[in-house]
């Protein structure tokens, strides 16, 4: 979904009634305590206001449908109340399951720009098989910790409306969790800060103008191709070394700016030392960096260096990657698949 589209979708949800029960929904009825409030001068009412940093005062400059504006109240406000974020600068990447946008940062912040990565209502996301990357996984609750209440894996099991909100708030806490512990390990991946229930806090790769293109759209001069590839390597290596697989990795999935490198998006990390499917995810991940590197020059070999890769962490190496994992809505996936005829 490009930006188009994506505004596009936020201008036809103001068209519908359904709309509305989304922005309602799980709210309860406001009490009526019968009570007048005791009304406050106009210097007292200023000064109330200019101490507010609730979300009610909190305003932005990106202009966004009715909808989506009341969706980044909903998700990013808690940034603005706890002084993370000051505004909302425009959006900068639209998607089927989340879209980024460029904020000013606030007090807590120690960056000039920062991206907030806001999630779509659960009932409007299309996730495809994310059944396979969550295998091995203990659910998460909003703030990042394990699942232990019986009633909330009771109701995941069962697939309940609740369990299936705790299933997105898990899937979401997990790519914060990830991004912290990647971080903390010294891999190439943007600073998280913040984590709400659908929107996560993390460093802007770009600057004011301008957001960092994905590596796939970008070309290399052959002794940049070849530093960066080795630089891929290696944060592979790391996160082996901390039991993850990214289990999307891709040149589109990379964020390039001036001569650096960021990898993005893990809401779907692999935990190899419990998916039986680990290798046959892992290798696709090599398989795709390898043809975008290949493409830049770099002799690279995908079925060399995922078992290579793979072993030297203690894990065992399977037949060739299931075309099962092979999404034949990605041109890297099909050349993969037509490289196997």
């Amino acid at each position: 979904m490009n930006t188009n589209d994506y505004i596009n979708f936020f201008d036809e949800l103001d068209d519908y009634d359904e709309a509305d029960k989304i922005l309602n929904e799980g709210k309860r009825p406001p009490r009526n305590t019968g009570r007048h409030p005791k009304k406050l001068s106009a210097a007292d009412r200023l000064f109330v206001h200019e101490q507010d940093d609730s979300k009610s005062n909190f305003k932005f400059t990106y202009k966004a449908a009715r909808f989506e504006e009341w969706w980044l109240l909903d998700s990013l406000g808690s940034f603005y109340e706890h002084k993370w974020i000051t505004d909302v600068l425009r959006r900068v990447k639209g998607g089927k399951e989340a879209s980024v946008y460029q904020c000013q940062p606030g007090a807590e912040v120690d960056a000039p720009l920062v991206a907030a990565k806001v999630y779509r209502p659960r009932s409007l996301r299309n996730l495809k098989n994310d059944g396979e990357y969550r295998i091995g996984r203990v659910d998460l609750d909003e703030d990042g910790n394990a699942l232990i209440k019986r009633a909330d894996i009771h109701a995941i099991a069962k697939r309940t409306n609740y369990g299936e909100e705790l299933r997105h708030q898990s899937w979401i806490a997990y790519e914060f969790k990830t991004l912290e512990t990647l971080f903390e390990a010294g891999v190439d991946v943007p600073k998280p800060y913040a984590l709400e229930k659908n929107a996560i806090l993390m460093g802007f790769v770009g600057d004011l103008a301008t957001a960092a293109p994905p590596l796939n759209s970008v070309t290399l001069d052959p002794d940049e191709a070849k530093d960066l590839y080795k630089r891929v390597v290696r944060n592979i290596d790391i996160m082996l070394t901390h039991n993850r697989i990214h289990g999307d990795l891709s040149a589109y999935n990379i964020l390039y700016w001036e001569g650096d490198i960021k990898l993005i998006d893990f809401p779907q990390v692999v935990l190899p030392e419990s998916n039986p499917s680990s290798w046959n995810i892992f290798q696709r991940d090599i398989i795709r960096i390898c043809q975008y590197f290949s493409s830049q020059g770099v002799d690279c070999d995908a079925r060399k260096l995922a078992p290579e890769l793979w072993t030297a962490h203690g894990h065992k190496v399977f037949k060739d990657v299931d075309p099962k994992f092979l999404d034949p809505e990605k041109p890297e996936d099909r050349q993969a698949w037509d490289q196997r005829k």
